[in-house]
């Protein structure tokens, strides 16, 4: 299944009819800048050849092209494809050691506790520190569809929301949120990802509505880490203005306050 559409040189997800047309020309900017950067960072020697080569996964029943460098150990970097089980998501060099993987695999849905579900939809807390080894292999994977991302290995600190959608062979990873335990700054979000397979299906207005619900229960009111990933960006964007929307249709007083909708 294919997931990416060309623009000029490079790679990109579907986004047309997704979102304006200002919200789309600022990601295709900053995708060129990003690749750029990345252009510098190879000229100067800082990322070779061997460690940006990852360009498609095998991922459950989808094969997906990346968007950009996520840091694999360089022995499956080099590889070009990476192997992966969707529901461990631990990453192997080729079908056949997959398939032996996934004879023996007992895993079929995230760690953690499952803390909501409706129909087929499931919402699991891991947490980094208990589940390090699995936090860390999703924050590997979401580096392959992400711009701006700095957590990789340093999870323990952190809670991962993962969604998922059930079918009779497991729980299948949709996207995933993760925050901080405790926030200063009171961030509800520090990264979230919608999977390329399941994006344009309402799932990532799924996670940020979900990831304020938690601080509503908290009763706290929060708001996602900078910067957001180019696609975050366009994502909060249209919840926000879905959201705010709404409330001005649904609103009977005659004064309004930014605090009173935050809160609401």
């Amino acid at each position: 299944m294919e997931h990416r559409q060309t623009y000029g040189n490079t790679r990109e997800p579907l986004l047309e009819n997704l979102t304006s047309e200002y919200d789309l020309d600022l990601f295709r900017r900053a995708q060129a800048r990003a690749s750029e950067d990345l252009e510098k960072l190879r000229l100067q020697g800082q990322i070779t050849e061997g460690s940006n080569m990852i360009k498609t996964i095998a991922f459950g029943r989808y094969e997906l092209d990346t968007w950009y460098h996520s840091p694999y150990p360089e022995e499956y970097a080099r590889l070009g494809r990476l192997y992966m089980c969707e529901f461990c998501l631990k990453y192997m060099k080729s079908q056949t050691i997959l398939r032996r993987h996934m004879a023996k695999c007992v895993w079929k849905h995230p760690p953690g506790d499952e803390i909501y579900r409706k129909g087929s939809i499931s919402v699991f807390e891991v947490d980094g520190k208990k589940n390090k080894i699995y936090c860390q292999n999703l924050c590997l994977l979401a580096k392959l569809f992400l711009d701006h991302k700095t957590l990789y290995y340093d999870v323990e600190p952190f809670l991962f929301y993962v969604m998922t959608e059930a079918d009779n062979t497991g729980c299948h990873l949709i996207g995933y949120f993760s925050k901080e335990k405790n926030s200063f700054l009171n961030y509800n979000v520090s990264c979230i990802l919608t999977m390329p397979q399941y994006m344009r299906q309402g799932y990532g207005k799924m996670l940020i509505d979900f990831s304020y619900l938690l601080s509503k229960v908290e009763e706290k009111v929060g708001s996602p880490e900078r910067p957001l990933s180019d696609l975050g960006l366009i994502s909060y964007r249209s919840y926000w203005k879905e959201v705010l929307l709404r409330y001005l249709h649904n609103f009977q007083g005659k004064e309004i306050s930014i605090k009173e909708i935050s809160q609401e």
